[in-house]
């Protein structure tokens, strides 16, 4: 007897470690095609487009250099402050950009997931890929400037540069993560909503984007108990051989992105079950 195909096929329900890889690839169509959306829905009708890409981390590093280096006299490390702000500008712009962007993803698309079925999950993927893009550009941006400084000599890279696509995941894995536990918890209280912005500003300040590790004295420890420091300072330090570089506080990051991500998975799995009712 010939095996019978079915259009339709009705399952019971999936544990919330099923992240449905098999479904996600036969939908990367409908991945790209919200890739794209996400990267021209952005800029489209504005002034500038694209160079928005990079308006933003130079006047934020440009603004840092003004306050913090001229005005209030603190001592950065590396062979100029515009080039350390930057250095931690860019990646913190990618990891903060994922978050706050994923943490609105049933809000912002509950017209469309009350609709259609397809594997929730394409959202905040296809948003965490088009900041990736994004990272890139400005990337570009920082050795364009870093270029500078290593044909002066003022620079010293060295190979934990090439742990640079490392820290794209580890970051990529922690946005998105922080991002679906947010985002899982907005149905219940919209308070996450209107306070996720102020809580990445916070934590900004409480990383190694602005002060250096070096200089907090006996506050360096809560630099350090952010997980993205690690990162930042290792990714200074590997291409400009100037920073407060450690294994062990690269592994607590990497550890970190992996828990988050899963407890991420774990919450917008168990929430996209009823957010429908609830929201």
């Amino acid at each position: 007897m010939p095996e019978e195909h079915w259009d339709i096929i009705i399952k019971p329900k999936k544990k919330w470690y099923d992240l449905e890889l098999k479904e996600l690839f036969r939908n990367r169509d409908l991945l790209f095609l919200f890739l794209r959306r996400d990267i021209v829905s952005v800029y489209k009708q504005t002034l500038l487009g694209p160079l928005w890409f990079f308006i933003q981390p130079v006047i934020s590093s440009f603004a840092f250099t003004i306050i913090f280096s001229v005005i209030a006299n603190m001592k950065t490390e590396g062979p100029s402050p515009f080039l350390f702000y930057l250095g931690g500008m860019i990646p913190w712009l990618f990891f903060s950009t994922c978050v706050v962007n994923n943490a609105n993803t049933f809000f912002q698309n509950q017209h469309v997931f009350g609709k259609v079925y397809f594997p929730r999950l394409l959202m905040p993927l296809s948003l965490t890929m088009s900041n990736i893009l994004k990272f890139s550009l400005q990337l570009l941006l920082f050795l364009i400037i870093w270029f500078y400084h290593f044909y002066q000599g003022n620079v010293a890279p060295n190979f934990y540069a090439l742990l640079l696509p490392i820290h794209l995941l580890a970051m990529a894995m922690m946005g998105l993560g922080i991002g679906l536990l947010f985002s899982s918890i907005s149905i219940r209280f919209r308070d996450i909503q209107f306070i996720i912005g102020f809580i990445m500003q916070l934590a900004m300040y409480a990383s190694s984007v602005i002060i250096p590790v070096s200089s907090a004295g006996k506050y360096k420890w809560i630099i350090l108990a952010n997980p993205v420091s690690a990162i930042i300072e290792n990714f200074k330090y590997g291409f400009t051989g100037i920073g407060y570089n450690t294994i062990p506080g690269l592994a607590y990051s990497y550890g970190c992105a992996i828990v988050i991500f899963m407890a991420g998975i774990f919450a917008f799995k168990s929430a996209e079950r009823t957010f429908v009712d609830k929201i």
